[in-house]
């Protein structure tokens, strides 16, 4: 009869394997559940009234050579389909639209029920800056309108 080693493996194979079966478990319902920071305050422009949430209170991210920082904005009034194109951007003022249809930073996209977007951000977030949105619908009339930042975002 052959005599067994008493290793790592041989005393633990059952706990590792069922560990490996968990956790797949775990990390779906860490995904279904996500635990978002507080939603800034809702406001109303043209016909939509929207209410921008960062996805972190991290400081804005460098990606493909410039910085941004998540958002998930919801609408609880108006019709996602009467936007055209919409902007988000963080500074101390909106970015002009020409600027904002350069390239593809910035823009809103999800479904009817809420829209993420990268917005775009400096690399430092200061007090004097604020959260833009511009919106332009089908008629081409342009609508902006901004929010305070919360001061977990703000950086010295």
């Amino acid at each position: 009869m052959t005599q067994r080693r008493n290793s790592l493996w041989n005393r633990h194979k059952y706990k590792i394997n069922g560990l490996v079966l968990i956790l797949p478990f775990y990390f779906l319902y860490q995904s279904l559940t996500p635990k978002l920071p507080e939603a800034l305050n809702t406001q109303k422009i043209a016909s939509f009234e929207i209410a921008p949430t960062p996805f972190n209170m991290e400081p804005p991210y460098f990606h493909d050579g410039h910085y941004t920082k998540d958002f998930m904005l919801a609408f609880s009034q108006g019709n996602i389909k009467d936007i055209r194109q919409a902007y988000l951007n963080i500074g101390s003022k909106a970015l002009p639209f020409t600027k904002l249809q350069a390239g593809d930073d910035g823009i809103l996209h999800g479904n009817q029920h809420s829209q993420e977007v990268h917005a775009i951000a400096p690399a430092v977030i200061k007090s004097k800056h604020k959260l833009w949105l511009t919106i332009e619908n089908w008629q081409g009339e342009r609508m902006v309108t901004s929010w305070d930042l919360p001061k977990e975002l703000l950086q010295p």
